[in-house]
């Protein structure tokens, strides 16, 4: 039988205790992965194991496949009208509600953020989306076409079916209800798989999932590897769609599975390498505070960081000691502490790979004007990082890094800083800092991504649309738009009795 897990947090922020069951979730019961093997958990503050976790394996992906389409033929999908998903998205966003510290402390002791963080941003933010998208359930609706007297012909916006979501480590909570949302309100089914490094939230809110009252089979968790269960659901013949929100690199992997087998419907919110534009006429110091939130916010370990701060050369000098002061002020230190911003990196791993990025820079002749070394001497700390004197090829400016490393580019005019700014694979986010709000404006709408911040970075909202240009990847998270990702639009046509 799968283990349980118990925690007691005995921290100056908070105080508590955790207990839940750290099994494979399939058709409404906690079980052990069809190899008994499981999954090491390791604390990033510390680098000692947490808990052990069952391992899915594709047989386990097969069993909760055939799980979702039962509960989709009888319990779910047009089967359960909006009003019922809709009650019960609610009463999940109320559970969640009420052991929103018990999640913040999961979420902390995981991934390695702040508890701070978790409380005001991952879970507030995870909250919001379920609710919202409850609001939405029972306004799923197609239209009526006007063609002649003799038709009637409507639209349907009807469930795809089931659905393999795929979530990464830097916000678990808040990635889960990013795709639970709106597969849930739209009637369909879904196996999730979270991160290898931080599946404790997701399989706690299963047993949230549990107590809602979903039916059995609605939602699975499968906690597993990329290499083998991501692969399973990506080429899966009888699942119908994948959501992935992850690297690039993986993001390709995905799409071609989905064209090799059934040519399942995707959607995929992937890297990015975010310009910051600040011109000569902006308020510096909100400027600074807002580009440190912009880098450093969860680690640097956001695919919206804005990891390209473009200066403009009237500022240059002013904006990069306030940058400097500001950067070096933040504290980095146990994620439990009072006083922390800054946690560790969520893995050795992404640990080993973001000082490869340092070292890279200093090997090409960049600058480290700040930070670029460990924090510490346990766990996977690195300290806030500027690099300066960089050039266009640089990898640290061209590559995402995913780490609290930004580099400080000097530009000279608007046509210089827009050409710089779109010179890159990725498309996800951007923000432009100006007084002047024409200036501002003209320069958003010239870059080419699907975020532009005016004045502020890194400002997400349950209704407001999130996804990429080029390479940052397909569709929209969130708002209304992420329900299109999940329907099927079906065309009725109606003959009225004429004969032809």
């Amino acid at each position: 039988m799968a283990s349980i897990f118990t925690h007691e947090f005995n921290t100056p922020i908070y105080k508590g205790k955790t207990s839940f069951n750290t099994g494979l979730y399939i058709d409404g019961k906690f079980v052990d992965g069809s190899d008994k093997t499981t999954i090491d958990i390791i604390n990033p503050a510390t680098g000692k194991v947490i808990t052990k976790v069952a391992e899915a394996t594709p047989k386990d992906v097969d069993i909760a496949v055939a799980a979702a389409h039962k509960a989709f033929d009888t319990t779910w999908g047009l089967n359960a009208g909006g009003a019922e998903r809709s009650r019960l998205l609610g009463k999940l966003a109320r559970l969640m509600e009420e052991h929103q510290q018990e999640l913040a402390a999961i979420e902390a002791l995981d991934n390695g953020k702040t508890f701070t963080w978790a409380m005001d941003v991952d879970t507030t933010f995870a909250i919001d989306t379920i609710r919202y998208y409850a609001g939405w359930a029972d306004k799923i609706h197609g239209q009526v076409q006007e063609t002649d007297e003799r038709k009637l012909s409507y639209t349907r916006h009807e469930p795809i079916g089931v659905v393999g979501q795929i979530i990464p480590w830097n916000f678990p909570l808040l990635m889960m209800s990013w795709k639970l949302g709106p597969a849930l309100a739209t009637g369909n089914c879904v196996i999730l798989k979270p991160s290898e490094f931080t599946p404790l939230t997701a399989i706690r809110m299963c047993a949230l999932v549990h107590e809602a009252g979903f039916p059995p089979g609605t939602v699975n968790l499968l906690t597993g590897y990329g290499n083998t269960v991501g692969s399973a659901i990506s080429s899966h013949m009888k699942i119908d769609k994948v959501a992935f929100t992850g690297s690039t690199l993986v993001g390709r992997k995905i799409m071609e599975a989905a064209a090799k087998t059934n040519l399942k419907d995707i959607t995929l919110e992937l890297g990015g390498k975010s310009p910051n534009i600040i011109f000569d006429d902006a308020d510096v110091d909100q400027a600074v505070n807002w580009a440190a939130h912009g880098i450093y916010w969860n680690h640097g370990q956001a695919c919206s960081a804005g990891s390209r701060i473009f200066v403009q050369s009237g500022i240059y000098d002013e904006f990069l000691e306030k940058f400097t002061e500001k950067s070096r002020s933040l504290k980095v230190g146990d994620p439990f502490a009072l006083d922390s911003f800054q946690g560790p990196q969520v893995s050795k791993a992404q640990y080993d790979r973001i000082m490869g990025y340092i070292q890279s820079g200093k090997d090409q002749g960049a600058t480290v004007h700040l930070g670029g070394d460990r924090n510490g001497t346990e766990g996977y700390y690195i300290n806030p990082t500027i690099f300066t004197d960089t050039t266009p090829d640089m990898k640290i400016v061209q590559e995402e890094i995913f780490g609290p490393v930004g580099v400080v580019i000097k530009f000279e005019d608007d046509e210089d800083v827009i050409r710089q700014a779109n010179d890159t694979v990725f498309g996800l986010a951007s923000a432009v800092f100006s007084q002047n709000i024409t200036r501002a404006l003209t320069t958003a709408h010239r870059l080419k991504a699907g975020t532009a911040w005016v004045n502020c970075v890194n400002q997400l909202h349950a209704n407001v649309p999130f996804g990429g240009f080029k390479q940052s990847g397909i569709g929209r998270e969130l708002g209304e738009y992420a329900l299109h990702n999940y329907t099927a639009v079906k065309s009725v046509q109606v003959n009225l009795g004429h004969v032809m």
